[in-house]
């Protein structure tokens, strides 16, 4: 009887605590994102992603104030996890997230040029993905000297304070810092619909450039940032534009690559530096996988000799091989180049905006400003309230033993302050703080010594006073801290310059092994490339059930090959890039190799060394376009063109000719003309309509082309023409056949 009473209740519980679950109600969706997702949506982007004017987001505070709360600042190291603990008083989003917070902050990750946490342990490290940092009850942390400048004014009323999430305790919304900490430190951040990707600036050329701005608000940045200095060090490749682009507007891109050394006794290449958007192990795979398709051919070993002396990767070269050619080749193929994408993304008063170095500048001494004033204030109503202290002192010197008086001949407690304030004429607060001195302070000695303190006192308050009303003052506060901040924690630059016009006759084109080959294209777009020794001991070729080979050309390795598509688009490679196989495979699928758009097919592939010659585009209306092929040669490499040709007709064949020659069209109508291509004057515009060939008349059109050989036709001066254009002629018994379309 127990038990049933008993699962009763449990049932009867458990519906009680689901209640209504499951049960579906009809919202449109509007609603359903101004309800659920947008207030999603603004906390991830003001309270998590972004950081704001002191550098920070709202999980770096947290632990950073935490620590500092600990005695961190100035004591000795203490177990991570002890931190952790303490700090999800704050932050009640986990250990682990808290952790790994703290990780990227310390000094051992080597991810910040100034970083804010001095660690002891395993923090794994920045340019590795593979090194773990160990476990929080291992390592050990504490603040670092440069946090000195986040919390020298943090007790004076700088900054608000707010509750943290159970009311317990508070938390500064910012940090005072004295120095743009928002620009010295890399910070990114992924917030919905947006993102902040902030890079390192040297500590010194931002406080510079701060004071500079201070003293002449039309400052030039450039004169004094030289551009953004990695914790990892690397070289940057100067573009001056890019670079003014990055400063003035917040966003661009940066090209940095690795720094290396090739020791020629040991015949090898040592990487120190690599890019801060990649590791060790990812340019490792990349090589390796060159190496593998044998376009890196002239590595001999590649090793990870990272220890505690820093980041180490060895390339041991074969013997005769150019270092300096062997890199340029690695920078173009590999992550040993990258480019860092700006988004200097900041929230400012709560809303996000992407700012130039200059805006956030701006923002920051804005911001410094309020901070200074808050600190002088603060400071102005102590003193005031010690001077009116002393005022009330230096009343009771003029007759102490009136004071003990009245003290002493006072029955109640409750009446020697109303007394005091009788006898001496002194307010409340004065009389309750002479009433609290010991006896033994009753004295004329003490008495002057704390009095004297009073015309000191009246000269601050009239500074201060008159700092608050001068902002050039203030201005001159925040030089003076800036310069003491450029006297303490200034370092040299770790990242260096390569400017661009050096790097142009270090652009060394690739190297492609050269020899003969066959290419065949079959009709659904499969590729081979055989080479003849391999031909010759094949049999037949390996084909879907509802293909064909259309294509056979005898070339060489080194060709580029332009394929044209039915959506007016060339894709343009080389025979390199194709492995070579045999006739036993299928071969490559080109759609999917050139990554073609939906449902795009070819038309034609051309083989070229030089891109010489021209193109043949024959259109259904008998028109016929005749283009030069170097109209489609790119200095940039471009692997996709469009607009290759004419899209208001229907596309019969396309052809590639090195010299002209004689093409049969053969229309519906059973007419063929015959006509020689010097008769076409070539177009430097690629989609152009073409010029008239064969006049086709109304619901006829172009069947088919075909290069004309001899014999082809049994009396070809009845279809040849000599002015354009032409109707062509019946066509005869004897010189219908088999065609073949080009």
């Amino acid at each position: 009887m127990a038990k049933k009473q008993k699962e009763m209740l449990k049932k009867t519980n458990s519906n009680a605590y689901i209640a209504g679950a499951g049960i579906m109600v009809e919202q449109p969706i509007t609603r359903t994102l101004e309800t659920n997702f947008m207030p999603y949506a603004m906390s991830v982007i003001v309270s998590r992603a972004l950081p704001e004017i002191d550098g920070f987001k709202p999980s770096h505070r947290k632990l950073l104030y935490t620590m500092y709360k600990m005695g961190l600042l100035t004591g000795a190291k203490t177990k991570s996890a002890n931190i952790v603990g303490q700090t999800m008083r704050l932050n009640p989003h986990g250990d682990q997230a808290i952790y790994e917070t703290m990780v990227r902050l310390s000094k051992g990750y080597e991810a910040l040029l100034h970083p804010y946490v001095e660690s002891k342990g395993n923090f794994g490290k920045a340019y590795s993905r593979d090194m773990a940092y160990a476990a929080s009850r291992y390592t050990e942390a504490k603040l670092a000297p440069i946090c000195v400048e986040f919390f020298r004014d943090m007790d004076k009323d700088t900054v608000d304070f707010v509750p943290n999430y159970d009311s317990s305790t508070t938390e500064p919304t910012l940090f005072p810092t004295t120095f743009p900490s928002v620009l010295i430190n890399f910070n990114v951040g992924i917030a919905v619909s947006m993102a902040s990707n902030i890079c390192p600036f040297n500590l010194k050329e931002v406080c510079e450039t701060t004071i500079a701005l201070l003293k002449n608000p039309d400052h030039d940045i450039l004169e004094t940032i030289q551009g953004p200095d990695f914790a990892g060090g690397g070289m940057i490749v100067y573009d001056q534009a890019e670079l003014k682009k990055v400063i003035d507007t917040g966003r661009g891109s940066i090209k940095i690559r690795a720094k290396y050394n090739y020791d020629k006794q040991e015949n090898c290449i040592e990487i120190t530096e690599i890019p801060p958007t990649t590791t060790v192990e990812a340019i490792m795979d990349k090589i390796v996988d060159l190496v593998k398709l044998n376009k890196i051919k002239e590595i001999a070993d590649l090793r990870d000799e990272t220890d505690l002396s820093g980041l180490k990767l060895t390339l041991d070269l074969k013997r005769g091989v150019g270092a300096e050619k062997l890199m340029q080749k690695l920078f173009r193929s590999t992550p040993l180049q990258d480019n860092f994408a700006c988004n200097f993304n900041i929230l400012i008063s709560g809303n996000p905006r992407v700012m130039g170095i200059k805006e956030i500048l701006d923002e920051w001494i804005a911001f410094r400003v309020d901070c200074i004033k808050r600190r002088v204030y603060f400071d102005l109503k102590k003193k005031k309230e010690k001077l009116h202290l002393l005022k009330g002192l230096d009343r009771i010197l003029v007759d102490i033993d009136k004071a003990i008086r009245i003290v002493r001949q006072t029955e109640e407690e409750k009446e020697v302050v109303p007394n005091l304030m009788i006898g001496f004429g002194i307010d409340e607060v004065q009389a309750e703080y002479v009433a609290e001195i010991k006896l033994r302070h009753l004295n004329r000695e003490y008495i002057l010594k704390r009095t004297q303190e009073i015309e000191q006192l009246i000269k601050d308050i009239a500074e201060m006073e008159d700092i608050l009303a001068n902002p050039r003052k203030i201005k001159t506060i925040i030089v003076n801290e800036l310069k003491e901040v450029i006297a303490k924690h200034a370092q040299p630059r770790k990242t260096l310059f390569i400017y661009a016009d050096d790097l142009e006759d270090e652009e060394v084109e690739e190297e492609i092994q050269d020899y003969p080959v066959n290419i065949f294209l079959t009709k659904e777009g499969y590729f081979k490339k055989i080479t003849p020794q391999s031909l010759r001991m094949s049999g037949e070729h390996k084909l879907k059930e509802t293909d064909e080979m259309v294509m056979h050309i005898e070339s060489t390795n080194s060709v580029e090959l332009l394929f044209f598509t039915d959506k007016q688009q060339v894709y343009k490679t080389r025979a390199s890039e194709f492995e070579d196989t045999k006739t036993s495979v299928l071969g490559d699928y080109i759609p999917a190799k050139l990554s073609f758009d939906s449902d795009e097919k070819i038309v034609a592939m051309i083989v070229t060394k030089d891109y010489s010659g021209h193109m043949l585009f024959f259109f259904d209306n008998g028109k016929v376009a005749k283009v030069p092929i170097s109209a489609y040669e790119t200095k940039t490499k471009r692997k996709k063109l469009s607009n290759a040709y004419c899209d208001k007709y229907r596309l019969v064949t396309a052809v590639s000719i090195e010299e002209d020659k004689e093409f049969i069209l053969t229309s519906t109508a059973k007419r063929k003309l015959l006509f020689h291509s010097a008769m076409i004057n070539e177009k430097t515009t690629k989609n152009t309509q073409g010029v008239a060939v064969m006049t086709v008349k109304k619901n006829h059109f172009v069947e088919y082309v075909e290069e004309y050989q001899e014999d082809k036709l049994a009396n070809p001066h009845r279809y040849r023409t000599k002015t354009l254009p032409a109707t062509g002629a019946i066509t005869r018994p004897e010189d219908e056949g088999e065609q073949l379309m080009l």
